[in-house]
């Protein structure tokens, strides 16, 4: 293994030659320096891992050293030594980007704490983490098969979740493997869980989790007042994990008040699930009580065209009647238009802010070469998310009702997973298009493969014939017609789709926050 070789650059080196050997017996290369000048000679001329460098030495100043070496290197890491505690002399050298500073006297152990710090760090991290990781391992794989509530299954999800990006960050690829591998282990148990009771919450609301159709009722309604400001902010297709790597740049403008999650009803499309959340009722009772909002699978035209009138037939039902805003923000130009607007919008009790983004991603993803690229794998597809939002005029509109002391609401309709396996099914040219569930009068698939519910009444699901059904998706699978089989299969593995059953569709985050 080759050693880590230290520059230390000191006028009084000799004085340090205890703290050289003690380096050196523990493994380091150490290579003295006894002027600025020299230093840079000796980066000039060899390689080096780390630079100590004292900040008062004569001819060429620590600073003004220390400025050279991160023209030419940037990256080197910098550990600044000083006898001066003087504010403006460490504004100056944090500001040129040092990565560490010690107060002299420095002892042999600070040193050597130091150097883990700054070139260990990602070893032991990622050594640590894989240990933890192991133990908790256990934990879930017990939790997985004891009879858990929902309240169990979305503690399951976020450890994994946790785990998830923590193995990440440590790039422990053999660990992350064992670790998708436990969450499609929950993913099979949790569409199971989905089947035995999603038919019975719907009909005995006291036992259900918060789903789609009571989400606002319970976590939004009762914020909007006549004093203040609430936005409401959707944005579509935000999975947990996603929001997790936004929400340290949210908390840099926001306090977060409260952080929960809520279950998306089936199918967790936005034609069923947010036009559900938006009006306060279940889709058949929507078609029932307003006709002219809803319009089925096999309807032309947009689904999701109404949603202010649901929004607004909702508050009048719960008594909140207000004047509101509403913008669905498709497009960076419109949503740069809507943060210009927000000194307006603060005139009302209550916003709503609807961003298409995410969705529009993972259709890009399933169509476009250079997006599947982008966003090849799990890690990508949030990396990409979490790039978008700190570029995006969401992330202005924040800042801006921050400082207006709004209060916001964050939240989604549903969220999406990435599909790996292929079931056949069978369907005429009625059914609709969607790979995670189907739904019509004369499918053909497998009954082991799929969630089927015979009598769409009984889910509160829209009826258009006698004999129709809809049939779900359990964990990674996606549907796929016989003719031109492989094709299909090929062109859509590996892309996010939703609609059917999975933890990642259906644990949707719901967000309060109030301005710093």
């Amino acid at each position: 293994m080759t050693k880590i070789r230290i520059l230390w650059a000191d006028d009084e080196i000799d004085l340090l030659k205890p703290h050289i050997i003690f380096l050196e017996d523990k493994g380091y290369e150490v290579v003295s320096a006894t002027s600025g000048s020299e230093a840079l000679d000796h980066i000039s001329e060899s390689r080096f891992d780390i630079v100590f460098l004292d900040e008062n030495m004569p001819g060429l100043s620590g600073l003004e050293t220390l400025n050279s070496i991160k023209s030419s290197s940037p990256s080197l890491p910098v550990i600044m030594i000083t006898k001066s505690e003087e504010e403006s002399i460490m504004e100056d050298a944090i500001g040129a980007k040092i990565s560490d500073y010690l107060i002299k006297p420095v002892n042999p152990n600070q040193i050597l704490l130091t150097l883990k710090k700054h070139l260990d760090t990602a070893r032991i991290q990622s050594e640590k983490t894989t240990m933890a990781y192991q133990q908790e391992f256990r934990n879930i794989g017990m939790s997985l098969h004891n009879q858990m509530s929902f309240e169990d299954w979305e503690e399951v999800y976020k450890k994994l979740i946790y785990w998830e990006l923590e193995l990440e960050r440590s790039e422990n690829t053999g660990m992350s493997e064992i670790l998708n591998n436990q969450k499609e282990e929950a993913n099979n148990l949790f569409s199971r869980f989905i089947e035995d009771n999603y038919i019975d919450w719907l009909h005995q609301e006291s036992e259900a989790p918060l789903m789609s159709h009571n989400a606002f009722k319970e976590e939004v309604a009762e914020h909007i007042k006549p004093q203040g400001t609430t936005f409401l902010i959707v944005i579509d297709n935000l999975r947990l994990d996603q929001w997790q790597l936004i929400k340290p740049q949210i908390e840099e403008i926001f306090w977060v008040e409260k952080e929960s999650t809520y279950l998306s009803i089936l199918p967790t499309t936005t034609q069923y699930a947010r036009n559900s959340f938006f009006a306060g009722l279940l889709p058949s009772d929507i078609e029932k009580l307003y006709p002219k909002l809803w319009l089925n699978d096999e309807d032309d035209g947009g689904k999701n065209l109404h949603e202010e009138e649901l929004i607004a037939n909702q508050l009048k039902r719960l008594g909140k009647e207000t004047r509101f805003a509403y913008n669905k923000v498709l497009n960076p130009n419109y949503g740069r238009k809507v943060v210009g607007d927000i000194s307006n919008q603060m005139n009302n009790a209550f916003n709503v802010i609807v961003y298409n983004f995410i969705d529009m991603l993972s259709h890009a993803r399933t169509d476009t070469d250079i997006i599947k690229e982008l966003a090849e794998d799990e890690s990508a597809y949030r990396s990409l998310t979490l790039s978008w939002f700190e570029h995006s005029p969401l992330k202005d509109a924040l800042k801006e009702i921050a400082a207006k002391k709004g209060k916001v609401i964050i939240t989604t309709d549903h969220g999406s997973i990435k599909v790996t396996e292929p079931i056949k099914v069978v369907g005429d040219k009625t059914v609709n298009t969607n790979l995670r569930y189907k739904q019509g009068k004369n499918l053909g698939y497998d009954d082991e493969d799929v969630f089927a519910i015979h009598e769409p009444g009984k889910a509160f699901l829209p009826k258009v014939n006698v004999s129709q059904s809809y049939i779900f998706a359990r964990g990674a699978d996606f549907f796929a017609y016989p003719n031109n089989y492989n094709y299909y299969v090929n062109y859509y593995r590996n892309t996010f789709q939703h609609g059917g059953i999975s933890m990642e569709e259906m644990i949707v985050p719901l967000v309060h926050l109030s301005p710093k």
